[in-house]
């Protein structure tokens, strides 16, 4: 962390710098030009190509290609719901988490142990119920254990970010009953790349965090099929403020890079990548006393992955498509008590993946796969709750998809062998199985109805089994269920869509009914830490059958598009409820929300003012506490320059401008933790 001199250093440089900003721009708003005509949107972030800057204008996000879906169709084609960030839209909500990057999407949250550990939220779902991808392969960390483990993945070097809402089971195993968040970063180029392009960031976080994020990716190729990738990011953070003053151990240091390279052409295309992850942070939660000479608990994250990727077009007739991925992950993560090395979590996983596809007669899409994964995980040292666990999974799948003319219908099929071995003696073997059936029925242009029945498994995960100790980051001694079974649920969900020239809009209803629906439960009961005089709660690992049901939607409206720009109204809410079907709530299950947000987009200007309440969670379980509910204001404003084939783009970001005291109901930390108070960034993002 940096001493106090230089921050209120950077601090003021960042005053002088962001008066400078606003100044021209109070001056030129008034006389902002008429937006060019909307663009054709592209399949993903075209940013880097130097002939198209104005690719970076994706218009309508529907239209994107979900590379998650085995059949790869655009967004707004899928029964299923399905949201993509990319774009601007992307960049102005890009965070040090992956969770908080997501979480203006409705229907998704972020869990909260400090400004860099932020894991998704699926519809009230989270850890090991929601899959966290890396261009379709699991990121292999250790972030489903705990939540002040992050995941081993960086939001500033995605292209785009594609949220699987309900379950995904089908496609991606038994970790994905509650969805499935994918990121694609594009360091093993599909296709040709000719020339040189990418682009660079440099931000400057002032206020509550008074530190700085740096990124860039390059993309250079030849034109005939080599193409090169490399990317990195370098991000330092103090503590950061909140409305009640410093929250003491919420300081980052992270440290990211990758090098891909591949051959591509009218045949396929075959890549590998290399990747380093380094992140250290501080533990919020145990801040330590730094007047008696205690420092805080601090974690120190490693992983090097390599990748191998690949597909082949056509390779059994026209719309035949064969696509692979491998990859090998190197996993290390050291908890420290000061100085001292408290306890040291590995990884070491292989998984593969390989997808065939086919257009059979009648027009229907079809695809089949394999996927498999064998990864050992240990824990060592003074909170090593779970034994040393060796992991086998192998799961076989398939998915149909057909189209006539109003009506689409999408059926699949996965089973799944997933088998445990520990290091005491207790083994356990599943075989979870999951079925889907989901259409649309288009009634117009304007009206889309869409429908899910699903039928999804889960088999529990290592903590869930075999947890026995003292678990610090959650406070609390958790004991495992070895005889825990598979966790089953049954969900049924309606959608609705409509699109016209001022409005686009979609709502959707889910009801999920889960049988042994797995959850942690405080017994009430106390253990007692004789090495640091505490006592801890017991928390125990147990079934039951439960129910979430929920609602979430979105709207935008196209006000205006005249000679002052284009004026946009988005709206949006989401709400879920979960409960145990013999009476009670489950616990740490995430509020409902509501929030509008203003845009203006004026040839090279484009700003935004928003507010999002999120309520109060009162609906808790036995020996849970309500959290009071908060309002967030946001505003993001940014200035776009091209220049011949290059462009730049200076931009700021007020987020909590009312300096609201926040606190996450879905933390373990919560009653010690708040979120960040009133704050600014500044940067410049430059195009090549």
């Amino acid at each position: 962390m940096h001493p106090r001199l230089a921050s209120s250093f950077r601090r003021s440089t960042l005053t002088l710098a962001l008066t400078s900003l606003l100044t021209p721009v109070l001056a030129m708003a008034e006389d902002a030009p008429a937006p060019a005509d909307p663009q054709t949107p592209p399949s993903s972030d075209t940013r880097h190509d130097a002939t198209a800057s104005s690719g970076r204008h994706i218009k309508d996000l529907d239209k994107v290609v979900v590379t998650a879906s085995p059949l790869r169709d655009a967004a707004g084609e899928l029964s299923r719901p399905v949201e993509v960030l990319a774009g601007e839209r992307l960049d102005e909500v890009r965070s040090e988490s992956l969770g908080e990057t997501v979480s203006s999407l409705p229907g998704v949250q972020s869990s909260n142990f400090g400004p860099g550990v932020g894991r998704p939220i699926i519809r009230g779902l989270d850890g090991p119920r929601v899959a966290v991808l890396r261009d379709g392969l699991s990121t292999q960390d250790v972030s489903t254990v705990s939540q002040d483990h992050s995941p081993a993945i960086e939001p500033f070097l995605a292209n785009q970010i594609e949220v699987l809402k309900g379950p995904s089971t089908l496609l991606y195993g038994s970790g994905a009953i509650g969805g499935v968040v994918n990121v694609v970063d594009g360091r093993i180029a599909e296709t040709p790349v000719d020339g040189f392009s990418g682009r660079a960031e440099v931000r400057f976080d002032g206020g509550d965090k008074d530190g700085n994020t740096d990124m860039f990716r390059v993309d250079a190729g030849n034109g005939s099929g080599l193409s090169i990738h490399a990317d990195g990011v370098y991000r330092n953070q103090n503590d950061y403020d909140t409305p009640q003053g410093r929250q003491a151990n919420s300081w980052i240091d992270s440290k990211v890079g990758s090098i891909g390279a591949s051959l591509s052409g009218d045949w396929g295309f075959v890549g590998l990548s290399a990747s380093r992850f380094r992140d250290n942070y501080g533990n919020p939660g145990e801040p330590g006393d730094l007047s008696i000479g205690e420092r805080g608990v601090s974690l120190k994250l490693q992983q090097d992955r390599y990748d191998l990727k690949g597909g082949l077009t056509d390779p059994w007739g026209e719309g035949s498509a064969l696509r692979y991925s491998f990859g090998h992950t190197d996993y290390a993560h050291t908890e420290f008590e000061g100085d001292e090395v408290g306890t040291v979590f590995t990884k070491r996983a292989n998984e593969g993946r390989v997808e065939a596809s086919f257009t059979f007669s009648g027009g229907w899409q079809t695809a089949f796969g394999l996927q498999g994964s064998d990864t050992t995980f240990q824990a060592v040292g003074e909170e090593s709750f779970v034994p040393k666990t060796d992991t086998r999974s192998l799961g076989v799948f398939g998915v149909a998809r057909n189209s006539w003319d109003r009506v689409t219908a999408e059926l699949g099929a996965r089973v799944d062998k997933v088998k445990y071995q520990t290091d005491i003696g207790v083994d356990r073997d599943f075989t979870p199985t999951s079925f889907s059936l989901s259409g649309g029925f288009r009634f117009n242009e304007q009206w889309r109805l869409t429908a899910n029945l699903d039928h999804a498994e889960r088999a529990p995960a290592e903590e869930e089994l075999f947890a026995n100790g003292p678990h610090i980051a959650t406070l609390a001694f958790e004991i495992g269920d070895a005889n825990l079974k598979t966790e089953k649920a049954n969900q049924a969900e309606l959608g609705l869509n409509f699109q016209n020239e001022w409005v686009d809009a979609k709502v959707a209803a889910y009801y999920n009914r889960y049988n042994d629906f797995v959850y942690i439960v405080d017994t009430g009961n106390q253990w007692f830490n004789e090495e640091d005089n505490d006592f801890l709660p017991i928390r125990q690992w147990t079934q039951a059958d439960a129910i979430f049901h929920g609602f979430e939607g979105e709207a935008t409206f196209h006000l205006a598009n005249n000679d002052t720009g284009a004026w946009d109204l988005r709206v949006f809410g989401d709400t879920v409820r979960a409960r145990l079907n013999d009476g009670g709530n489950l616990p740490r299950i995430a509020p409902g929300r509501v929030g509008a947000q203003m845009r203006w987009n004026a040839d090279q200007w484009r700003a935004s003012l928003g507010a999002t309440r999120t309520m109060k969670q009162d609906k808790i379980a036995v020996n849970e506490t309500a959290t009071d509910g908060y309002t967030f204001v946001d505003a993001h404003l940014a200035y776009h320059v091209d220049r011949g084939s290059n462009a730049w783009e200076v931009f700021l970001d007020g987020n909590n401008l009312t300096n609201q005291d926040a606190r996450v109901h879905t933390s373990f930390l919560k009653d010690d933790v708040m979120l960040p108070g009133r704050s600014a960034s500044f940067g410049v993002r430059m195009f090549f």
